[in-house]
C-alpha cells in the first residue's frame, strides 16, 4: 500500500521527470493531476497511463484525492500560491526552483511550513553529481587550504521560446540559482553581500537581461564571483559551470563534466623561486548517489522518512533565493546590496 498519495501540479514539459522519477516508486501513486489548463493534466495523464483525477483547482484535487504529498512544477511565479495552498491543506511539498518569486514570499513560506509542521523542500538538482561532491570533499578536506575565491563561469545559448525569453531576468531569476546554490554547497558558506550587473548583449533574443557578472562576500570571509549568459553562441561551458577555486596551498578546479583536480604546493623547499612548483592531486570520485532530479528527490524522501530536514529544506535553499533576488536588487540599484537580512 502506498504512503504518499501525491498531487502533481503544473503539467509542462519538466513534469515528465518528476512523473517518471514517481511511478518507479513503489511507496507512492499519483492521485492527481492539476494545470491551469485542463487539456495539459489530460495529456499527462495519458501519456504516462494515469487514471487519476484531473484538476484546475489544487485545493479541490487535494482534498478529493486524499493527497499528502504536492509537486509544485509550475513557473516561478505560481510558486507561492500552490505551495502555501497545499502546506495550508496539509501536505508536504517538493518544489521547483526558485522557492518562490519574491523574499517575501520566500520567507512567508519558511514560516508556514514552520506552523504546519510539514516539510517543503526545493530542487536543487545540480547538487546531486558526484564530481561536484568530490570538489566539495577537496575544499572540506583542506586540500587547497582555507579558501579566497571562487569563481564560476557559465556560458550557454539555449533557444527555450517561451516564459524564459519573456523575463526581466532570465539567467538570474530561472538558472543562475543553480550555481548560486552550487557555491553555497561547495563553500559551506553563507552569502553576505552582492554587487551584480545585469546586462542583455548584441544577439541576445530574450527580452531581458541575458547576461550578468555577479560578486559575492560570503561568510568564510572568501568571495564568490559569477560570470555568466544565456545567450552565448559558441565554446560553451557544462550545465553545471566551469569552476576555479584558489586557496592558502593551491587550486581546485572543475570544468562541470569530468572529475575535479587540485594543484597544490609541491612538497620540499622552494624558497627563493618566482613561480613555485606545483603537485597534482586527484579527487576520489566516490559518491554513491544518483545524479539530478533522481537524487534530489531520493533526498527528499529519505528525510521525510527519518523525519529531519531535506538538505535542499526551504529553510536552507532560502539563503539561495537571497542571493538570486539580491543580485537582482543590486543591479537594479547600481550598488553593493548587504543580505544578512534578506532571509531573516
Amino acid at each position: 500500500m502506498s504512503k504518499y498519495h501525491i498531487v502533481v501540479v503544473g503539467c509542462g514539459s519538466m513534469a515528465n521527470v518528476w512523473v517518471e522519477y514517481m511511478l518507479k516508486r513503489e511507496d507512492s501513486d499519483i492521485v492527481a493531476l492539476v494545470d491551469i489548463k485542463t487539456e495539459f493534466a489530460q495529456a499527462m495523464a495519458e501519456r504516462h497511463g494515469l487514471t487519476c483525477g484531473v484538476y484546475t483547482n489544487l485545493e479541490q484535487a487535494i482534498q478529493e484525492s486524499g493527497a499528502n504529498l504536492v509537486l509544485d512544477i509550475t513557473i516561478p511565479s505560481s510558486h507561492f500560491q500552490v505551495c502555501g495552498t497545499a502546506l495550508q491543506q496539509g501536505c508536504d511539498v517538493f518544489g521547483e526552483k526558485p522557492m518562490a518569486a519574491t523574499m517575501a514570499e520566500a520567507r512567508e513560506l519558511v514560516q508556514l511550513a514552520e506552523r504546519t509542521g510539514r516539510s517543503f523542500s526545493v530542487m536543487q538538482n545540480r547538487r546531486y553529481d558526484a564530481n561536484i561532491r568530490a570538489l566539495r570533499e577537496i575544499i572540506h578536506a583542506g586540500t587547497i587550504g582555507r579558501v579566497g575565491y571562487v569563481g564560476a563561469d557559465f556560458f550557454l545559448g539555449p533557444h527555450f521560446g517561451g516564459f524564459r525569453e519573456a523575463m526581466e531576468s532570465p539567467l538570474i531569476l530561472d538558472m543562475a540559482i543553480h550555481t548560486f546554490d552550487q557555491a553555497r554547497f561547495i563553500t559551506g558558506a553563507d552569502p553576505v553581500s552582492v554587487y551584480c550587473q545585469e546586462f542583455n548583449p548584441p544577439g541576445s533574443w530574450y527580452a531581458g537581461n541575458a547576461s550578468a557578472i555577479c560578486i559575492y562576500e560570503l561568510s568564510d570571509g572568501s568571495v564568490f564571483c559569477y560570470r555568466g549568459s544565456w545567450c552565448a553562441e559558441g565554446a560553451p561551458t557544462s550545465w553545471e559551470a566551469a569552476w576555479r577555486v584558489t586557496g592558502e596551498q593551491g587550486t581546485a578546479l572543475w570544468d562541470g563534466i569530468g572529475a575535479p583536480y587540485a594543484e597544490i604546493i609541491a612538497a620540499g623547499d622552494q624558497a627563493g623561486k618566482f613561480i613555485r612548483d606545483y603537485a597534482r592531486v586527484e579527487s576520489e570520485v566516490n559518491w554513491p548517489g544518483r545524479s539530478g532530479h533522481a537524487g534530489c528527490l531520493d533526498e527528499m524522501f529519505a528525510a521525510l522518512e527519518e523525519g529531519r530536514l531535506a538538505e535542499t529544506d526551504c529553510r536552507d535553499n532560502i539563503k539561495s533565493m537571497a542571493m538570486v533576488l539580491g543580485a537582482i536588487d543590486s543591479a537594479k540599484l547600481g550598488q553593493k546590496v548587504d543580505l544578512r537580512n534578506y532571509w531573516n
